[in-house]
Parts: C-alpha cells; structure tokens; sequence
C-alpha cells in the first residue's frame, strides 16, 4: 500500500475530533473493510510524521490516560488541498503484477499463456469474493465500504480486460514473426507453423470461462 494513501487516510480521521494512536488503526480498519494492511507500528511512524508537519497535534489525553491528538488549522487546510488534488498514481508503473507480465513477455522460455491463466484465475475468485461482499453492504449503514468495494471490483474487471489483452498480444509477437526474424521456416503442418491459430484459441477460451 502507498505510504502517501495512509498519510493522507489517517489525517483524514481527524475531523470529527482528537483521536488517539490505536484508536487510528481500528477506524482505518473499518472504513476499509481491513483492506489496507497498516501495522500498528506504521500507523504511529505516519501520526509522528503528522505532528513533525504540523498537521495534528497532541490535544491531551482521554480518562484512560491515553494520549489524544487532533487536527490543526494547517492540517485541515492540507487536507481541503489533497481533496481538490488528482491522483497521479506514480506508483502505478511499479505495480507488481505489471513488472512480472513484462519481464515474462520477453522470456521465451516462461508460457504466458500458464502465467495468465493463474492470474486470471486468482484475479476473478476476487472479483467473486469482492462481488458478493458487496451485494451484503448496506449503502445507507456504512456508504465508505461500498464506494470501496466498488472501486475493487472495477478494478478486478480491469485488470481481467488487461490479461486478455496482453495474452493476444504476446502470442501474436511470439508467433507471427517475420519468416527473416526465424533461422527456419516450420515445416508446414507442423505444430509450430499452427500455433498462431492455437494462441488465439487458447486466448479467447480464457475469456469464453469468464
């Protein structure tokens, strides 16, 4: 998870009132439906951050001794700011499953056609997990969990589109080459000479299944 989305999730916390550091975590868990997993450790290196910005700062403490913090003027205005801010995704080229799908499209030695069969399969029991948890949510009770449980489902379908698309893709670069790019031309017949017919079988069967 980025360490920019709990920065900005936690100070976002503070504004129905001072809270303290434990206390973070479990309204952070539960808007998310535990889909962000923050430790407790990074959730108070991120709130000592706040307090060094001068984003919160400490409010007392409640009648269990716990020390409370809450949000500052210039915190809130940050926030107003963030708000109002597009989200660029920097990270969104680090993404893990992208590096893995790059680096095996130049692999000859690795069987795209095996590796996003495995991802398209894991990618839709959470598009189905996603799915149901959704179809439970109550909107009115607790709107914050069904916007995200949306946001994760059309991704899921996103990412779904995608593995179809880079599975024609590779297939057809590995398998249509230009009869210069190959030492040998198949022998006609052969299992080589129709495995572009093969591929493009293989891949529209992948989104027949969904």
């Amino acid at each position: 998870m980025q360490r920019n989305a709990v920065r900005w999730g936690l100070l976002a916390l503070f504004v129905d009132g001072p809270k303290y550091g434990y206390q973070l975590r479990t309204e952070l868990d539960t808007r998310t439906g535990g889909s962000w997993a923050v430790n407790v450790g990074q959730i108070y290196t991120t709130l000592d951050r706040l307090v060094r910005d001068g984003f919160v700062a400490t409010a007392g403490s409640d009648d269990q001794g716990r020390e409370l913090y809450a949000l500052t003027e210039r915190g809130r205005a940050a926030l107003a700011d963030w708000y109002l801010t597009p989200v660029t995704e920097t990270e969104r080229p680090r993404n893990e499953l992208a590096i893995k799908l790059a680096m095996a499209a130049q692999d000859p030695s690795v069987d795209i056609t095996i590796v996003v069969q495995q991802q398209r399969t894991e990618s839709m029991r959470q598009l189905r997990d996603y799915t149901d948890l959704r179809r439970q949510a109550n909107e009115d009770v607790d709107l914050t969990w069904s916007m995200f449980l949306d946001h994760l489902i059309f991704a899921l379908e996103g990412e779904l589109r995608w593995l179809d698309h880079v599975e024609g893709t590779v297939l057809r670069r590995r398998y249509t080459r230009p009869a210069s790019a190959s030492t040998s031309a198949p022998a006609p017949g052969s299992k080589s000479a129709s495995f572009p017919a093969e591929a493009a079988d293989t891949a529209e069967s992948g989104r027949a299944r969904r």
